[in-house]
């Protein structure tokens, strides 16, 4: 070895030394790991919220709306996350989650930006205008701005939506609600050395009064190094998928986090008479009653008062005497925004149809005449803002068909929209699940072969074609009635099954929502069980089956049973007997509120010798479960609805052997 060469070799390894220790010291500007830049721009808890920043619950769900009068109150400055140094990264995707109201033509609004203090200059921005989202970039040392814009996007249409921006070098992916990918192909690619020193974060806001975000904001979050989008999707809902929302956002204005800042709290109000469905999606959301004059606030599975002037229910009084076409077998009381209260009537005879009733007046007169095949029940239901009405028509008839109705706005009245395949069907029950609309419908018995195990089954509504579509069958024995309900993040359906074709002492069961299907989540013993309604009462979740009668092959038919209230239990999971309650033929209950107290109306409708039967209104008394309270004289009792107006509070009862449905009206002091 010549001199040359050792004098060289311990700068060979110095050399190499420090290539090593700089390879192995170098670390991103940031973790790369979710950064929720909402939590961040958030104060700590035990700070005061700044006054500028409101929680407002819109949708069921809730976001950050920013007060026009400061723009800088949602912000943080980037050395709050780029810790390691000053860049922002090259690769990156960005989360947002919110709601913005129509744009006008010229108006844009920032999301967020990223702004450099001393100049004022913007770095970096996030915008929706009317029909397109727009990522603005000012390359290092200054230069003309580059705009990456994805048109044809409309996100100002006051609906939630989640969309995910995903930048790699030239390459530029847009997904909106867990949909197909927009790309776009740049002709730089995005600067690699945008250095953010001095800068700060502005979320809602460009730093100014201008260009204000003007919505609410839900989830911002910045993925370095990686697309968000196999984090979120697929979900159950995708408008509002979740890859990091800030705690206050989630917790419930009924039971806020006290470790944190209380916000000023807005929520729609909704006014009406009947009470709006309280779930889930519903939590925090205010609705004022008309007729009890109260304001109550949904705490995701009962409404729950607020402020209210107390009725207490006094006695009954007879109010109308209502001749239909022919034997009632159902009502539906229901509204139609604009127009008013109207009932439709389920009437037995396919010649003379069935009867659509408005509430004029005070009283109900007839309104439309629908054409139908020995009806059995109505359900209405809605479907952005489209009101329908679909029959159960249960004429044994190869095939048998029962019909989707739809409100005609300009005609003032309802006309055909769909017809399904259906088997003496007896019930539909509508319903949506992480805002799909469903339809399941009671096939009761199959005329061909008198069959009484057979599928019912679950459509799904296609807004795409606007028809509704197979979705699931479920095998039923002789499907009476099916009902919908939630207990907090679960969705169920409960089916009345009345006869195998030997016995009516035949289980119902309970079903699950799991993975995008119905799955049995309990068995519970019936007889002849033909409804089931359920309620809340107090935070406990109740429902109570109708049973009809005691038939089989052997025994004489027995009328007089008990029909049965049941409870979910939190320690077994499942509903277990509360209360046994002596009816007769019980065909339908009807849960009912006046002020503070809870009712069910039973439908006896057959006692072995008469259908000339007191139909009985319960009162819920605690501990003593519901005691009886007031006597009906009815006839041929068959279904209950209770309903409230101007006027006052009222119940109406169907005859499925007479003319005559009544109208009491409930006097309350």
């Amino acid at each position: 070895m010549t001199r040359s060469a050792v004098v060289m070799l311990p700068c060979v390894f110095l050399l190499l030394s420090c290539v090593l220790s700089s390879v192995h010291s170098w670390r991103p500007c940031t973790d790369l790991l979710p950064l929720d830049l909402l939590t961040r721009a958030l104060p700590r808890p035990g700070q005061a919220p700044p006054p500028q920043v409101q929680i407002v619950q819109s949708g069921g769900s809730r976001g950050l709306r920013l007060s026009a009068a400061m723009t800088t109150a949602l912000s943080f400055p980037a050395s709050q996350i780029f810790t390691h140094c000053d860049f922002f990264p090259a690769e990156f995707s960005l989360v947002v989650t919110f709601k913005s109201a129509r744009l006008g033509q010229k108006r844009n609004e920032y999301i967020f930006s990223v702004v450099d203090q001393s100049s004022d200059n913007l770095l970096l921005g996030l915008r929706v205008s009317e029909s397109r989202l727009l990522f603005l970039t000012t390359p290092p040392g200054g230069g003309q701005r580059r705009r990456l814009s994805f048109d044809d996007v409309a996100l100002d249409d006051n609906r939630w939506h989640t969309v995910v921006l995903a930048v790699t070098g030239a390459h530029a992916a847009l997904t909106v609600d867990c949909g197909l990918p927009v790309e776009l192909e740049q002709v730089q690619s995005f600067p690699s050395g945008l250095s953010t020193r001095g800068s700060r974060f502005f979320l809602g806001s460009r730093r100014r009064w201008r260009g204000r975000f003007s919505g609410l904001l839900r989830q911002l979050v910045l993925l370095p190094g990686s697309d968000a989008t196999p984090r979120l999707c697929p979900t159950s809902d995708p408008r509002l998928a979740e890859l990091s929302v800030p705690q206050v956002l989630k917790s419930s204005p009924l039971h806020p986090d006290h470790q944190g800042p209380v916000y000023p709290y807005e929520a729609e109000v909704r006014v009406t008479v009947e009470p709006p469905p309280c779930s889930g999606p519903e939590h925090g959301q205010l609705w004022f009653s008309v007729q009890q004059k109260g304001l109550f606030i949904c705490d995701g599975q009962t409404w729950r008062t607020l402020l209210q002037n107390k009725e207490r229910l006094d006695y009954i009084e007879d109010y109308q005497d209502l001749y239909t076409s022919s034997e009632t077998f159902d009502v539906e009381v229901f509204s139609v925004p604009s127009e008013g209260l109207f009932m439709a009537a389920a009437n037995r005879d396919s010649l003379s149809g069935s009867g659509l009733y408005k509430w004029t007046g005070g009283s109900f007169q007839l309104h439309q005449n629908i054409s139908t095949q020995e009806a059995r029940a109505w359900r209405h239901f809605t479907i952005d803002k489209k009101i329908f009405l679909v029959v159960a028509n249960s004429r044994e008839a190869e095939p048998e068909f029962s019909v989707i109705y739809r409100w005609s706005r300009r005609q003032r009245r309802f006309l055909r929209h769909q017809s399904l395949e259906t088997h003496g069907a007896l019930d539909w029950e509508a319903f949506q699940i992480h805002n799909h609309s469903f339809l399941v419908v009671a096939n009761h018995r199959r005329a061909r072969d008198s069959n009484h195990n057979i599928h019912s089954v679950v459509y799904r509504w296609n807004p795409h074609t606007q028809l509704f579509e197979v979705n699931q069958t479920l095998l039923t024995s002789g499907a009476y009635d099916w009902e919908f309900f939630v207990v907090g993040p679960y969705h169920f359906l409960v089916v009345a099954n009345t006869f195998d074709g030997r016995s009516t002492s035949v289980s119902s069961s309970v079903y699950v929502w799991v993975d995008g299907c119905f799955q049995t989540f309990q068995n519970i013993p019936t007889v002849g069980a033909t409804d089931w309604e359920t309620f809340v009462i107090d935070g406990r979740f109740f429902m109570v089956v109708a049973n009809s009668q005691r038939v089989s092959v052997s025994d004489a038919n027995v009328y007089s049973i008990n029909s049965t209230v049941y409870e979910l239990s939190s320690l077994t999971h499942s509903f277990i007997r509360f209360q046994d309650i002596l009816t007769h033929s019980a065909v339908d209950w009807e849960f009912f509120t006046i002020g503070d107290e809870k009712f069910l109306v039973v439908a006896n409708s057959y006692d072995g010798s008469s259908y000339s039967l007191n139909s009985v209104i319960y009162r819920w008394q605690g501990y003593e479960g519901f005691v009886p309270a007031h006597s009906l004289p009815t006839f041929g009792c068959r279904d209950w609805e209770h309903f409230s107006t101007d006027e006052g509070s009222f119940l109406i009862y169907s005859s499925a052997t007479t003319r005559l449905s009544k109208v009491f009206k409930l006097k309350t002091y």
